[in-house]
């Protein structure tokens, strides 16, 4: 059967990869195309457009790249024109996704959503849209499931891949052995994990760097995302003593004694690591986003860890109160409480359990030929 991806972000180019990858085992003869990034590339993938040429964040960035917006668009329906596959695959990212899902149902290729958008978040009012164009939703969290039936919407809870690679890239060696591979000292290690897209990392790193310039007792170690380019953290660490770690996320979040966190799918990895974490996330908008956020969404908590337990499991400071001194007073916190450690440890415990066993990638795509082939 011939398959179309469509990922627009790191994190989906990740778990699109694994999902491809036992596709493949399940469907010998897979032809596979799409958008996506290298790891879904090496997976067997035939990648027709890179996912940074796709990833604007934001009011003004996407105003002022219409233009590209408008050309990747095109550019995807006509490779589905071109390629006709028998599903279309899309990976989160619902703002391209959602339009690429109504050109391919009006093709008449079957769509099949594999990590369902943050509706549960915000704009719930996307689910109509999800019911009139999607054949079969593969959702990752257990909550999902109660949500969507809120709507009359049957999904297909498969587990969650993030528990898959993460365990799959855990590494076992010495702390000395770590640093000495990587050209660090021996005190203990303080991850700065900025995110993935180059607006929250400029936004994000700044504070983060300010807040634990005056920490002496750790090293600070900053994990750079794959899409981003060595330049962009040379001009933001300029006059800190800070070391960049490029593709060794999971190992530094593995060593660290805490972590700093952008809102996303790293604070799961985080938590699965069993990393003390503090979570922040700041863009446009400040105290008035945040008060509309809250009014209008319904928004209790950003983080997938507290969103899954449905508590305050770990500290999250967002919009006007993602401030410097916040941030380090919250740091502090986490490094030096002993019980507020333990409160961490005990949450991500929970965590583990309620996230099911290993295995989500396989039974996706076990499940997603046998619904094709049906």
């Amino acid at each position: 059967m011939k398959y179309f991806f469509i990922a627009g972000e790191a994190s989906g180019d990740l778990h699109a990869s694994n999902l491809i990858k036992e596709l493949v085992k399940a469907d010998p003869l897979a032809e596979i195309r799409g958008f996506g990034g290298e790891l879904m590339e090496r997976s067997g993938m035939q990648l027709m457009k890179h996912y940074r040429e796709m990833s604007f964040m934001g009011f003004i960035p996407v105003l002022l790249n219409l233009r590209a917006i408008k050309r990747n668009f095109e550019q995807c329906e006509q490779d589905l024109n071109d390629f006709h596959p028998d599903v279309l695959i899309l990976v989160d990212y619902p703002g391209f996704n959602l339009r690429m899902a109504k050109f391919a149902r009006a093709m008449g290729i079957k769509v099949y959503y594999y990590i369902s958008p943050k509706v549960w978040v915000w704009k719930s009012k996307r689910v109509k849209q999800i019911k009139e164009l999607v054949d079969e939703m593969f959702t990752i969290f257990p909550f999902e499931t109660e949500f969507y039936a809120k709507f009359g919407y049957k999904v297909n809870y498969v587990g969650n891949p993030v528990l898959d690679a993460v365990l799959e890239k855990r590494v076992e060696k010495p702390f000395d052995e770590f640093c000495a591979e990587n050209n660090l000292n021996e005190k203990p290690v303080l991850a700065l994990v900025p995110g993935s897209r180059m607006q929250e990392i400029k936004s994000l790193l700044p504070r983060m760097l300010k807040a634990v310039n005056s920490i002496s007792s750790h090293q600070v170690v900053i994990t750079a995302a794959p899409n981003i380019p060595d330049h962009v953290y040379i001009g933001l660490v300029n006059g800190y003593q800070v070391n960049v770690l490029r593709d060794r996320t999971y190992e530094v979040l593995q060593m660290a004694d805490a972590a700093l966190s952008a809102s996303g799918t790293v604070t799961l990895e985080t938590a699965i690591l069993r990393c003390p974490q503090v979570v922040c996330y700041r863009m446009g908008g400040g105290a008035l986003l945040f008060a509309i956020g809250k009014f209008f969404l319904g928004i209790k908590w950003v983080s997938l860890v507290n969103i899954i337990l449905q508590r305050m499991a770990v500290p999250e400071l967002l919009q006007h109160n993602c401030t410097v001194a916040n941030i380090r007073k919250e740091l502090k916190r986490v490094l030096e409480n002993n019980e507020c450690r333990e409160q961490i440890a005990a949450s991500y415990e929970e965590l583990h359990k309620k996230l099911g066993g290993e295995g989500a990638s396989a039974r996706a795509a076990q499940l997603i030929v046998k619904k094709l082939q049906s």
